[in-house]
């Protein structure tokens, strides 16, 4: 599946904030065949099951700091590029934007291959 990886993100915002660059450095996002982790620092941070369509992706957690949520996000891939904006409040995003208050969580990944 084309979705299956390793992924680094070279970008992120929450609610029209930038994330700084020591927590982009820090985190992976992995996509497999059994679901979904969030490592931080080589420490899962974050796991569940997902499941997508051609535009949309479901991660329900059961584990972490997110565990017991379904977050409906929106994505586009491309090439090496995943990009996918959550929405935090359980509402599926209808664009690739974060505003001030809005719960969305903007976040460009990159494939990684090592």
């Amino acid at each position: 599946m084309k979705l299956h990886g390793h992924w680094r993100p070279v970008r992120a915002e929450l609610d029209g904030q930038a994330a700084p660059d020591l927590a982009l450095e820090r985190m992976e996002f992995h996509l497999t065949s059994e679901g979904y982790a969030v490592h931080f620092s080589g420490e899962i941070y974050d796991r569940g099951t997902f499941t997508h369509t051609e535009t949309t992706i479901l991660l329900t957690a059961n584990h972490g700091t997110n565990a017991g949520r379904v977050i409906t996000a929106i994505y586009q891939l491309a090439g090496d590029r995943l990009r996918i904006c959550y929405g935090l409040d359980g509402s599926a995003p209808t664009e690739f934007k974060t505003a001030p208050g809005s719960a969305r969580y903007l976040v460009t990944y990159r494939r990684h291959t090592g």
